[in-house]
């Protein structure tokens, strides 16, 4: 009999309902329920994860939601706002075809948002055609798809911006965040800084007249009102109380700053959906807001007669400037972030150090989230690296 033929006279006895099946199943079904293997697997034996880089993203952008609301809204608010205080029943640029139709009136919900969007709208606008064209750009260059990356970036970037910020600069640092913060280094999910924050450092350092002043956070010319951090710097909270800001209000958001940064409730609702979808790290949150705390508290207890910001408790180190935000949606950055469970509290502890540090001890720039996330996400290859050197020397240790 011929290989071929013995083939043919055993195959039936592997198909569907061949005997071998079914003699077979059960001497197994018999023997794993009786006996233990020798070898069995640890852990989860199936992981599966529908989140892709598309659904993961998608999140962060809803997240952002909340935000973006406030954005418009508030925005919307201070400028109705300061046009009321100076008498003012019109503004001299093109925003005030559109606001005729709804009018200036700061006790109007709808005016509000209207007017805060079309504040919030260009810069957005900008930012996605100006960013989504160098993804495009280098993506041909590469022969590689264009991902959905650039969606946060945008968003993000959008809402970290002054209210008045001149579009040309706008795309400018979008331009050296998206370039110089990501694609130099292979693009999406290879790059070690934040894009976001990059271009907005770009623009901070290039041109603060433009991102910093008092003249900024309100989107009405020859209106200046500081922020609370800004108060803070210069007077403390006695500063800050006298300028009729209370803690509720930095809380809500209802001051000038950022487009996306003044409220803390409106963050922490994203904060919640980003960990309930598991999106974010915990870790790093939990990092963050305890290094702010206990570095805080030790300024609180070592005081100083010549520094007032030695003297703001933690809550309003949470509140005020950009806080909040960095530590929600720039210093959870999955990319330019520490990896390592370990990593991730040391990570987040350091950038929460840090921006206490540079609030208090460097006066002259009171809002330091910005660089401590930077300056942060130079160091997490490292931290991850010796996270990881020590759990290795613990098993071999432990094994020897």
């Amino acid at each position: 009999m011929s290989a071929r033929e013995i083939l043919d006279s055993i195959e039936p006895h592997f198909t569907k309902g061949g005997r071998f099946e079914k003699y077979y199943g059960l001497y197994e079904m018999v023997d794993t329920f009786i006996y233990t293997p020798s070898a069995v697997t640890r852990g989860f034996t199936h992981v599966r994860d529908g989140n892709d880089l598309k659904r993961t993203m998608t999140f962060v952008v809803i997240a952002t939601f909340f935000c973006v609301l406030m954005a418009m809204y508030n925005t919307g608010y201070q400028a109705n706002h300061a046009m009321e205080v100076m008498g003012l029943d019109k503004i001299d640029n093109w925003r005030n075809g559109p606001m005729m139709i709804f009018g200036y009136n700061p006790m109007n919900p709808l005016s509000n948002l209207a007017h805060g969007a079309l504040y919030f709208l260009p810069i957005y606008i900008t930012t996605l055609a100006i960013g989504g064209i160098w993804e495009v750009l280098f993506a041909t260059v590469r022969a590689h798809e264009v991902n959905e990356g650039f969606l946060v970036s945008s968003m993000l970037y959008a809402l970290i911006l002054p209210p008045d910020m001149p579009l040309w600069q706008v795309a400018l640092g979008i331009s050296f965040g998206i370039v110089i913060g990501k694609e130099v280094f292979g693009g999406t999910g290879k790059n070690f800084l934040n894009p976001a924050l990059t271009g907005r450092a770009f623009l901070y350092f290039a041109y603060p007249a433009s991102m910093s002043g008092d003249s900024v956070w309100v989107a009405v010319d020859g209106y200046t009102r500081a922020t609370p951090l800004g108060l803070a710097a210069n007077g403390g909270l006695d500063a800050v109380y006298a300028a009729d800001y209370s803690w509720m209000q930095s809380f809500l958001g209802f001051e000038p700053g950022s487009l996306g940064e003044t409220s803390t409730l409106a963050i922490l609702i994203g904060a919640a959906f980003l960990l309930y979808t598991r999106v974010a790290s915990y870790r790093i949150m939990g990092g963050v807001f305890i290094g702010m705390l206990l570095t805080s508290l030790l300024f609180n207890i070592i005081g100083s007669d010549t520094n007032p910001m030695f003297a703001v408790p933690w809550y309003w180190h949470l509140t005020m400037g950009g806080f909040a935000f960095g530590m929600v949606y720039m210093a959870t950055d999955p990319v330019s972030a520490a990896v390592t469970d370990a990593g991730r509290w040391i990570f987040g502890g350091l950038v929460g150090l840090m921006t206490v540090l540079i609030r208090v001890v460097n006066p002259a720039f009171p809002e330091g989230i910005m660089l401590a996330i930077l300056f942060s996400n130079m160091f997490a290859p490292t931290i991850d690296y010796f996270v990881i050197q020590a759990n290795i020397r613990r098993r071999m240790k432990r094994h020897a």
